[in-house]
């Protein structure tokens, strides 16, 4: 398969390509590097970047700002970080890739546990994430084409710990390599409007 990989240079992003590379064609697609560029928030570098790559198989997206920070301190402006860059961005990858997508293809998107498992200082990201999931189950149900919709929703993970490891107090972190299977998964499976929680559980 031709797979566009977006976010391929980051921790997830680097593990996802290394799980998937040696079976299928991987476009690596970053913000400043990689074989193309993109810019989730801004439609225009979207269409671009699905008119360069043409014809593909699937879409994997391990990227999104969010602001994290206490709820009292929040504004418009750190709202929409999330909104246009993580929620929509993410959104418009479907939305502008489904005329470029071969028939049978799928689109996997990154959230998070925070929605269901909630963290401090977390709101904006908790939105964002219960959206992109709901997005998805519903975007699921009227794809054309025989194609699939997924979400992998991973933990912190090991490589990601010294930065993030405060804010999950007593949650055990995954090694990336771990969080890339539910991308294997959703890429190389056959099941839609599905949520792979890697790490973690409702419970």
């Amino acid at each position: 398969m031709k797979i566009i990989l977006i976010g391929a240079s980051g921790t997830l992003g680097s593990a996802v390509d290394k799980a998937l590379n040696t079976r299928h064609q991987i476009v690596r697609v970053g913000r400043k590097s990689g074989d193309f560029q993109v810019d989730i928030t801004d439609t225009a570098s979207i269409e671009q970047l699905f008119s360069k790559v043409d014809d593909f198989d699937a879409v994997v997206s391990t990227t999104g700002d969010v602001h994290f920070g206490p709820l009292a301190e929040f504004t418009q402006d750190k709202f929409q970080i999330g909104l246009r860059s993580k929620l929509m961005g993410q959104v418009n990858l479907v939305a502008f890739g489904l005329k470029h997508i071969r028939d049978g293809g799928s689109f996997t998107l990154t959230t998070g546990q925070i929605n269901e498992d909630p963290i401090s200082v977390g709101a904006s990201g908790a939105m964002v994430n219960g959206g992109l999931e709901a997005f998805a189950r519903s975007a699921a149900i009227e794809l054309p084409r025989g194609l699939r919709i997924n979400i992998v929703s991973p933990t912190v993970t090991e490589e990601s710990w010294s930065a993030f490891g405060p804010f999950f107090p007593g949650q055990k972190p995954v090694p990336a390599s771990e969080a890339a299977r539910g991308y294997v998964k959703s890429v190389e499976g056959m099941q839609t409007g599905k949520v792979y929680r890697i790490g973690w559980s409702r419970d």
